[in-house]
């Protein structure tokens, strides 16, 4: 795949960041939530344990979605879009399961130690956390459209 020019875009801030990562927990929340409805025939309508390793595996997965399938078609979740701030390849293009994969297993070594991964893109050169760097991503600040005359 050869790389293509893009314009050179600005790293996404680490305060910008948790914004969206706090938006995008809510709507994780959620989503765990109304799925959770396809479990509970499982257990006649009880209460799963919040212990339960096999239903904490199905909330992994579901996480592994949301977040993969946001990052692999354009880049950006809901939480992303209103802080304008989308993932993406160094080279501009959408990033691949493979790195969303990546970046999402990381990320969660990133929070391990007091959130030292994020932290880290307040010294880095680039601005990078440890998970941009693991999954060759690159989190960047999307312009604000021009305001159309009225």
């Amino acid at each position: 795949m050869k790389a293509t020019s893009h314009p050179p875009s600005s790293p996404a801030g680490l305060f910008r960041r948790l914004g969206a990562i706090f938006y995008d927990s809510l709507l994780l929340v959620a989503t765990w939530f109304l799925l959770t409805i396809f479990a509970l025939p499982l257990t006649a309508g009880q209460a799963i344990p919040a212990g339960n390793a096999i239903y904490r595996f199905y909330l992994l997965l579901i996480a592994i979605a949301f977040f993969g399938g946001f990052w692999t078609h354009g880049g950006q979740t809901l939480g992303m879009r209103a802080w304008r701030i989308k993932v993406q390849q160094p080279n501009g293009q959408t990033v691949t399961w493979r790195q969303a994969l990546l970046r999402f297993g990381f990320a969660i070594v990133s929070w391990l130690p007091l959130g030292a991964g994020f932290w880290w893109a307040l010294i880095d050169k680039e601005g990078k956390t440890w998970h941009d760097r693991f999954s060759e991503t690159e989190l960047v600040l999307v312009p604000k459209k021009a305001q159309k005359p009225q």
